[in-house]
């Protein structure tokens, strides 16, 4: 931790506890960021495992949010990657206490603390030191619904199941979600093994004892649901989202040709190219598909003629020479502003929910390919309620691969711009585009949201 002392004039200190994870990490920080932005002389204090403190510790950030470590909860995130059960039931029994030590040695007191609903443990620690804790929930309010009412699928005889014999049965008497179908239900509730389940539906246990839930979706996105749990949950419910970083950009998408980066090559390519033509594709930066399955994908997208910009981390290598030198293959990006440039048309995803909402921010119709977890529902809103984009293994079946030559028409058909479904899903994402910029303008939602939360807890 930095040891420079907080400033007199330290309106409120923060201490912000993410989940080891950058899908958890990442909003965390970007709203850490917003509130800084909007209170300068507000103190953050950034709680990190050291491990993670390597990744990022070198990243811009306000000179008022400083990092502070404790112990890595398991050797490596590789282990975190090899087992998720272990990974998650490690955050829960093993940061509480190093994170209390921590605290004692602050040099600030703290007005408050904001914690990932995953490390339910903080609102413990708030209680016990008369600390009030904002739950940050990093994934949609849909899939918080469907966590927080499970009970309702197993008293309606719909859990468990079996996933091939009930997949396709829908339920509508989760509040706020209109119908859904089993098999896009969060991908852990149809693993054989339910203790990864048991563990995250554990984490709701002290929902109701947080002062405030934070959600990183957008309240015109989700109002249904939304107001469902405001009925039922006497917290307060900010929804602050798209929680990215959007402020980071210059221009909006519909005024910009040229954005500048870290990276002058890859944007001195996109440049190069005709607007709405590259298809962008990211399958995520913690898990990913199977070898095989990614060699299908080179194969398909090398066969479709697209042009077509694809992140992949380590494999940026090998995968640039299965799809030959006329396309990019590289190991990372600033996906937004990649997203938001105007030679990019589409974009192939995971599903995690901040690229979703990348995604939405900028206005460009998605292909889903979820992977684990919430990234199925997900999928299910993209393409069944929102329609600004389509499935990518709609009708293969769960173990099959996905197909080159299915691939290659499918990405052929996605980036035409004068087929009648893509300039459809191009105007609903043109709509949800309005909507997300409008929330975080002055007297929108998430910025009217933000502020009620700025005045709370700065009255500490």
């Amino acid at each position: 931790m930095s040891p420079a002392r907080s400033d007199p004039r330290t309106a409120c200190h923060v201490v912000a506890v993410p989940y080891p994870g950058r899908g958890h990490i990442n909003p965390m920080m970007n709203l850490c960021k917003l509130l800084t932005n909007s209170k300068p002389h507000l103190l953050v204090t950034f709680v990190i495992t050291e491990e993670w403190l390597g990744f990022i510790g070198s990243e811009d950030k306000p000179p008022s949010i400083r990092f502070a470590t404790i112990p890595n909860v398991l050797p490596s995130e590789l282990a975190r990657a090899a087992d998720m059960t272990s990974f998650l039931e490690a955050t829960q029994t093993k940061m509480e206490e190093p994170f209390e030590r921590l605290l004692d040695r602050l040099d600030a007191p703290v007005n408050i603390i904001i914690a990932d609903t995953f490390l339910n443990w903080a609102v413990d620690v708030g209680n016990r030191r008369n600390i009030p804790v904002a739950s940050l929930w990093p994934m949609s309010a849909s899939v918080f619904s469907i966590f927080y009412h499970f009970d309702l699928l197993a008293d309606n005889g719909h859990f468990p199941f079996e996933l091939s014999e009930r997949g396709e049965e829908r339920v509508d008497y989760i509040p706020g979600i209109a119908s859904i179908r089993l098999a896009d239900l969060p991908s852990i509730a149809h693993l054989k093994d339910q203790r990864l389940l048991t563990l995250v539906l554990g984490v709701f246990r002290n929902i109701s004892k947080a002062k405030y839930i934070l959600f990183t979706s957008i309240f015109e996105l989700e109002h249904h649901v939304i107001n469902a749990l405001n009925s039922k949950i006497s917290s307060p419910i900010y929804p602050i989202g798209p929680v990215i970083p959007y402020f980071n950009l210059g221009t909006p998408k519909s005024h910009s040709t040229n954005i500048n980066d870290d990276d002058p090559h890859c944007f001195e390519w996109l440049n190069s190219k005709p607007p709405s033509s590259v298809l962008y594709v990211s399958l995520g930066s913690f898990l990913s598909v199977s070898s095989a399955q990614m060699d299908e994908i080179a194969r398909g997208l090398r066969d479709s003629g697209v042009t077509f910009l694809w992140v992949a981390r380590g494999e940026s290598t090998k995968l640039q020479e299965k799809c030959g030198d006329g396309e990019k293959v590289v190991p990372w990006c600033d996906q937004l502003k990649v997203l938001c440039h105007s030679s990019v048309g589409g974009f192939w995803t995971h599903c995690g929910w901040s690229s979703t909402l990348e995604g939405i921010y900028a206005g460009v119709p998605m292909i889903t390919l979820p992977i684990l977890a919430d990234q199925t529902t997900t999928s299910k809103f993209v393409v069944e309620d929102w329609k600004i984009g389509w499935g990518a293994k709609r009708g293969v079946r769960g173990g099959d691969l996905l197909r080159s030559g299915e691939i290659s028409e499918m990405v052929r058909r996605f980036m035409d711009l004068e087929n009648i479904e893509r300039k459809e899903m191009t105007r609903r994402a043109g709509e949800l585009q309005v909507v997300a910029g409008g929330a975080i303008l002055d007297g929108g939602s998430s910025k009217m949201n933000l502020d009620s939360f700025l005045d709370d807890i700065t009255r500490f």
